[in-house]
């Protein structure tokens, strides 16, 4: 570990003034973006004290070439350089523009009023807030009270050289900060623009993970919560029809739908967990999530064979495929099978052929002998589409749709290439 120096321990110790500092700037700021003229009012009123004081008090007698300058006409000057501070921010190029005729008495009277410095304050916004090249009119514009000073006074200004370069360092340290505020600005705004970007961006992501995530929840349980109540339904009509003549097939009917809602429930139940929130309850739906495989469609058959569907099944090759594809394969055989239970009526069958080949390719093809027409699979529904989804998430090919004539019933063909071609 990092020993902790004086030096460290210097600038840990502060951070709780920084942030004091900052957060009591950041109110100021605050309130000023609300209340503008407020702020500006009191610095007005602040210099305006300050030039009074200074030509009450006779201050101004210190530095100034003629000493007979009228008080009246001090006066308006005074006034002259601080009024126009109210509207520096607003308008600072006209602010400028109105204290040149001002400096322009006061250096040519020889009062040289300390006021004339607020210039430069003026020359910090303009280099804030314009264009930078409204220094190029703005400098020599502050310029030029130095040559009226320098002509009106000649030697008894001082030396002229000394004062144009001290009034052009001075103009120059005011744009450089304001240009250093402005940069500053700017940089913030950008990072401030793109952290809400980002935020929003961030939202947005949110939000397509939680749709995703809810379409997910809504396949599944459109797959085995409907899956099962078909198989439930089937054995339902099978045993009203069965309890009549034989009360054995009847208790055997009631038997399959206990085991068939039981099954479902808990199905239900490790679904429903994906939603909970905490980290452990997510830890949680990864393991409990259902996620069946191939060797669970003997299971699958042999309950649409209880409900009364007839299925006979050929399987070719060996399923040698990774759980992700056996995942949508079993869901498209799960779909179909349901979709035959409600839809095609009775003294239906169905047959299932499906092939495996090499890499990770499928054949299935599903049919079934009942009507051609299907009520509740248009893509208005959720049982194709999400068929269709399942299959094209692998990049393969999902046909659905009544067989061709002379044949009755419906048939589903689904194709999954090679995942890894030979």
């Amino acid at each position: 570990m990092e020993p902790v120096t004086e030096e460290r321990a210097g600038e840990r110790a502060a951070d709780p003034l920084t942030e004091h500092v900052q957060g009591v700037v950041r109110r100021i700021r605050a309130f000023d973006r609300r209340r503008p003229l407020v702020w500006d009012l009191h610095l007005t009123a602040f210099w305006l004290t300050a030039a009074l004081i200074d030509y009450t008090g006779g201050g101004w007698r210190n530095i100034a070439h003629d000493l007979d300058v009228p008080g009246p006409l001090l006066l308006a000057l005074s006034l002259g350089f601080t009024i126009p501070l109210l509207w520096r921010r607003s308008h600072p190029a006209a602010v400028l523009l109105a204290m040149a005729p001002v400096a322009l008495v006061n250096a040519w009277t020889g009062a040289v009023l300390q006021a004339a410095m607020l210039q430069l304050l003026v020359v910090f916004h303009i280099a804030l807030r314009l264009p930078l090249r409204a220094l190029c009119w703005a400098t020599p514009l502050v310029l030029t009270q130095v040559l009226v000073s320098g002509v009106r006074f000649g030697d008894s200004a001082g030396s002229w050289n000394q004062q144009f370069g001290s009034q052009l360092l001075s103009i120059g340290v005011a744009a450089l900060i304001g240009i250093t505020v402005r940069t500053r600005r700017n940089y913030t705004a950008a990072l401030e623009d793109r952290a809400r970007r980002l935020e929003t961006e961030r939202d947005q992501q949110g939000r397509l993970a939680a749709a995703s995530e809810r379409a997910r929840i809504a396949r599944e349980m459109h797959d085995i919560i409907g899956h099962n109540l078909s198989v439930i339904t089937g054995l339902a009509d099978g045993g009203r029809y069965a309890a009549a003549k034989s009360p054995e097939r009847a208790a055997q009917a009631l038997d399959a739908i206990g085991s068939t809602s039981r099954q479902a429930l808990g199905e239900l139940r490790r679904l429903l967990d994906v939603l909970r929130e905490d980290e452990q309850g997510r830890q949680q739906a990864g393991e409990l999530t259902p996620q069946p495989t191939l060797t669970d469609l003997a299971p699958l058959i042999d309950g649409v064979r209880r409900a009364g569907l007839p299925v006979r099944t050929a399987v070719n090759g060996r399923p040698d495929l990774p759980a992700g594809r056996q995942l949508a394969v079993y869901r498209v055989i799960q779909e179909a099978l349901t979709n035959t239970l409600k839809h095609a009526g009775p003294d239906a069958t169905a047959d299932i052929d499906l092939s495996y080949g090499s890499g990770g390719a499928v054949t299935l093809t599903i049919t079934d002998t009942g009507r051609a027409a299907r009520p509740g699979t248009s893509t208005d529904g959720r049982g194709l589409p999400g068929m269709r989804e399942r299959t094209a998430l692998y990049g393969g090919t999902l046909e659905a749709g009544p067989r061709p004539l002379p044949e009755q019933g419906w048939r589903v063909h689904l194709r999954l290439p090679e995942e890894y071609p030979q």
